[in-house]
């Protein structure tokens, strides 16, 4: 490395690089191949990036921005623009961050003056090609590397389309490749990873990993039983006005917390805003009656930033004890500090999301801490199949022990995504005024990242987004914005690719029973749980956002989180089967959650659930076909077209039919083969999840959601086994 930087590591008192950082020296500093660091969190991923492309800026980061780094989070982007400061203020190379916080003078000045390293997000970017279109060129013209940062987070989603689309069109702009750098704790799988960072050319990106950084794990699943509101007990001399209302296993995980974390530094992640907001209101209240100061804050989406980052600069101050409890927005690498612990309510995300979770503890040299709180449903006589199965516990002990063999599920990929496509054909409008058809193809489909759009779709596209007013064509075929998209792209919301989860109005009878954010698929005949009962889907109106339903069936209804379709990978599916079928009992399990596994393992056994897959319980057939979502969403679909009325259920789908009924049309779907997966969708009330997907034509959005969530092979294989 440069003297320089050899000179910065030498200042900050380390003894030795770590490993990530020694094997990303060579390959980058040489600047001509793309590479991805994965390495575990607090591993030194970013100085493994900048120390060797600082070395080649040291005595020339003049002329134009000359490396760039995108981050998927304005806070993450501020903490690095301190760290890389820090690095860069004696090397004589000017840092700059972009986003909707930055002033416009500090903008202006990088125009003018355009030098060193530039920190943006891909909104931002995407904000750039549309007002500095014609001036790209000169800003970018010596660009040596583009930094991606938390690069897992962009794999497989819209908002890493447009990231691609992005990538490339600065090249196309600069006429030349530019060297990209992933970086990342949590890749499960490094070919789909290098194939998203380089599309078309993943086997030419250097892989390089590191498992140093990893030290002792200290893991811990505590169980809970979480009672019905009329067996609820009450403290002594309490009664039900004076009660908050929350349910004893509310309050036992509370305390919990309290007593636990109490005096130190945590993270408490609470799936759902609504989780979060009820968790940090207890333990806040704990505080008072304690006579302490509040320790417990809560961070989510919803908090004004002004909120969030008090709260972030908190925990990070250290001159308190502060515990943020919190979704998934602490998730990533937002420097607040070591903690010493994370605590999990409820039913982790997914494997890759609680690893991600757990490596913001264990740092400096401490053992990483991870407590996992699970509450399930006491059992009645009316208990549902799926409780006394104990599916949330089981499912959280397969993920815990997956991620114990250092398995994680691979980022997704298939996909279309034709609502980034519609919004990149727009920004590439806008960028240059207008574009030809057989230009616009050519550069963000037959040689960019909607590679998988053919000619004839993209014509068929193309006609869609004109009848919508998108799009107008000029006398000699150039491609212009439409009435509408004009529209569209004059929002300052065009330049994300991703929307936030919608509200939708659930009617009954013409009643409105509330709101509710649906970011999952829906089927008329499916259920719905809301306000502790459960609901019949009757339509889905997708332009007014709202559901109509009608009361299900009376019965208890099952303790369920949904996870969104897609959420749950085969390979946990098949790992809870593996844990109800064994004996073995895992060692971080509470005596709670033992006897509540053990409960699991004998209603498995009792049912006769290892030799067979199709049971009735009361007027229901249950279906276990052992896994993921996408593989159950496509079975439920498949029933629904044989006339059945199916209810997913995590890994059961609950069927209301006799059973010689499911079995027939079980046999039916397994000798005609896979079905087309396009004709299932035909079922699906509200296809268009995506921001822009409904400008899309329907038949093209159909294959789109295909893609994404339906697994027809899958499907059909499962259902030979279930037969079995």
């Amino acid at each position: 490395m440069h003297p320089k930087v050899q000179r910065w590591v030498w200042t900050q008192g380390w003894k030795e690089l770590r490993g990530i950082q020694e094997v990303a020296i060579a390959p980058i500093i040489e600047g001509t191949q793309d590479v991805i660091l994965s390495a575990s969190t607090a591993s030194g991923k970013t100085e493994a990036a900048f120390l060797p492309i600082c070395s080649r800026l040291a005595e020339d980061s003049g002329g134009s921005v000359r490396a760039i780094y995108i981050g998927p989070l304005k806070a993450l982007i501020n903490d690095q623009f301190e760290r890389l400061d820090g690095l860069c203020d004696g090397l004589g190379i000017a840092v700059h961050r972009w986003h909707g916080d930055v002033s416009q003078g500090h903008k202006a000045r990088l125009l003018k003056s355009p030098a060193g390293i530039l920190l943006i997000t891909p909104e931002s970017l995407e904000a750039l090609f549309i007002r500095q279109g014609s001036a790209l060129a000169s800003l970018f013209s010596s660009l040596e590397h583009i930094v991606i940062d938390e690069l897992h987070a962009f794999i497989g989603t819209e908002r890493g389309c447009q990231l691609q689309s992005l990538l490339h069109r600065v090249e196309l702009t600069l006429r030349r490749n530019v060297p990209r750098v992933g970086l990342s704790a949590t890749l499960g799988d490094m070919t789909l990873a290098a194939e998203f960072l380089r599309p078309g050319a993943g086997e030419k990106v250097r892989l390089c990993n590191s498992d140093s950084g990893g030290g002792e794990l200290l893991l811990q699943l505590r169980g809970y039983r979480k009672r019905t509101p009329d067996a609820r007990r009450l403290a002594p001399g309490e009664d039900e006005e004076s009660s908050d209302g929350l349910p004893e296993d509310e309050h036992d995980v509370g305390a919990h917390l309290f007593k636990t974390l109490r005096g130190t530094h945590n993270l408490v992640f609470a799936n759902s805003r609504a989780n979060v907001e009820l968790y940090a209101d207890l333990l806040r209240r704990m505080c008072e009656q304690a006579q302490l100061p509040n320790e417990f804050f809560p961070h989510h989406g919803n908090l004004s930033k002004e909120l969030r980052e008090e709260a972030e600069a908190a925990l990070k101050a250290r001159q308190r004890p502060v515990n943020l409890v919190c979704t998934t927005t602490l998730e990533m690498g937002i420097d607040v500090g070591a903690v010493q612990s994370i605590a999990q309510v409820g039913v982790p995300p997914s494997v890759a999301s609680l690893r991600q979770r757990l490596g913001r503890s264990g740092r400096k040299g401490g053992p990483a801490v991870l407590r996992l709180y699970l509450q399930e449903a006491e059992l009645t006589k009316t208990s549902p199949l799926p409780d006394q199965l104990r599916m949330r516990l089981v499912q959280s002990v397969a993920m815990l022990e997956l991620l114990l063999t250092n398995w994680f599920e691979p980022p997704a990929s298939g996909a279309f995504h034709f609502s980034t496509l519609v919004q990149q054909l727009l920004s590439l409008i806008a960028q240059h005024g207008g574009v030809k058809a057989g230009e616009a193809f050519s550069a963000l489909c037959q040689a960019g990242p909607f590679a998988r759009v053919s000619r004839e779709d993209f014509v068929h596209f193309l006609r869609g987004l004109g009848q919508r007013e998108l799009l107008s064509q000029s006398s000699d075929g150039t491609l212009l914005l439409g009435r509408v998209g004009e529209r569209i792209v004059n929002q300052y919301s065009f330049y994300a690719a991703f929307a936030s989860v919608e509200e939708f109005r659930l009617v009954a009878s013409g009643r409105t029973l509330g709101t509710m954010p649906i970011d999952q698929p829906l089927f008329v005949g499916t259920y719905l749980i809301f306000g502790g009962r459960r609901w019949r889907v009757l339509a889905v109106q997708g332009d007014e956002k709202v559901v109509e339903l009608e009361p299900a069936p009376a019965g208890r209804v099952p303790m369920f989180e949904s996870t969104g379709v897609g959420g749950v990978h085969d390979r946990v599916r098949e790992q809870m089967r593996a844990v109800y079928a064994g004996d073995g009992i895992p060692r971080y399990l509470d005596a709670r959650a033992q006897e509540l596994l053990a409960e699991a393992r004998a209603t498995f056994q009792r049912w006769g659930l290892s030799e067979r897959s199709i049971i009735t319980s009361g007027r229901e057939v249950h279906v276990f076909p052992w896994a993921g979502d996408a593989v159950v969403h496509t079975l439920a679909l498949s029933l629904q077209a044989r006339g059945l009325s199916v209810e997913p259920l995590g890994a059961v789908l609950s069927v209301e039919a006799m059973q010689s009924d499911v079995e027939g049309a079980l046999r039916g779907l397994v000798a005609e083969g896979p079905p087309r997966a396009e004709a299932l969708t035909t079922h699906v009330a509200n296809m268009a999840l995506e921001k822009h997907d409904g400008f899309v034509p329907e038949d093209l959005l159909a294959r789109d959601y295909a893609a994404r969530y339906l697994d027809v092979q899958g499907a059909w294989r499962a259902a030979q086994r279930v037969l079995q």
